[in-house]
């Protein structure tokens, strides 16, 4: 008996899929009787799919944008300790600089969520890039597990090894109407694009490193810092070729104490104000070696 369901099964589900699809108005490419049935399916433009967050801060557009990325989201909470999780902590940390930099005018300021939303892992560069960001930081907490006393901020830039390795599958990828640091790599040869590619992303390696060691710098006996504050890995986030970027670690949400500390207000006010620093120092360093 069960041998004959499934084979009714068998046959009956192609029937169930055709109806179904026929339901929806939707067909197959398959010629039956001489007619041809299409499947077809609009697609969202890419900044409806990446759902491009407003900016904040003055309506001139050459004033200099930072995107501020709070990790993980929704679904995915992050790391965790006691009733604390990083998803919460690192938006808190995120709202505080976005308010402190808008309050201080002269800078654009966008945030990939600003809610509990989970955004895709690949779509966070892609919405600093698509806004056309001048520099990206994604903001995170940090884990010990079952380690005690472990403490201190982290701040992580792509790896040199994985910028080149970055660079090359970018060059791969983008069509050729793509631009990269304003040069326009239409009608290259395939290798002169992955040359100019690779150089825009040592160039941009570089900001990213000046941009982190200022964050050392600035909040030297303001933050507690890891003992090896500055790292370097091959992060997803930190891959974009035109943008400078940074992955901020707050601290360890493993340590009661210092997730307390990074999710009270006197913690948030302290953060934005040394990363607020160091973000206007590296601005105006970009304008007067421009």
């Amino acid at each position: 008996m069960l041998q004959r369901i499934q084979i009714g099964l068998l046959f009956a589900l192609p029937a169930l899929l055709m109806g179904g699809l026929y339901a929806w108005g939707l067909t197959l490419p398959v010629p039956v009787l001489g007619r041809a049935y299409v499947l077809t399916m609009p697609l969202p433009d890419a900044e409806a799919r990446l759902g491009l967050p407003e900016i904040a801060g003055p309506a001139d557009v050459t004033r200099p944008l930072v995107v501020i990325d709070p990790g993980h989201g929704g679904p995915d909470p992050g790391a965790s300790g006691e009733s604390y999780r990083e998803k919460t902590v690192v938006l808190g940390l995120a709202r505080a600089l976005r308010d402190r930099l808008v309050e201080e005018g002269g800078i654009r300021v966008a945030m990939t969520r600003d809610d509990d939303t989970l955004i895709i892992l690949e779509e966070r560069a892609e919405i600093a890039r698509a806004l056309g960001a001048d520099l990206f930081i994604s903001i995170h907490a940090d884990s010990a597990g079952e380690q005690q006393g472990v403490e201190g901020a982290s701040i992580y830039t792509l790896s040199e090894t994985a910028s080149s390795e970055a660079a090359a599958r970018f060059a791969e990828r983008e069509n050729s109407a793509d631009i990269v640091n304003g040069v326009d790599l239409s009608g290259n040869d395939a290798a002169v694009n992955a040359i100019l590619v690779e150089l825009s992303q040592r160039r941009t390696l570089e900001g990213s490193s000046e941009f982190a060691a200022l964050i050392e710098r600035e909040g030297e006996g303001v933050l507690r810092f890891h003992p090896q504050a500055r790292r370097s890995a091959a992060l997803a986030v930190l891959r974009a070729p035109d943008m400078p970027a940074v992955l901020y670690e707050a601290g360890f949400i493993s340590n009661p104490e210092e997730a307390r500390a990074l999710a009270s207000a006197e913690g948030k006010e302290q953060f934005a104000e040394v990363l607020a620093r160091a973000i206007r120092v590296f601005f105006a360093r970009q304008s007067n070696s421009g």
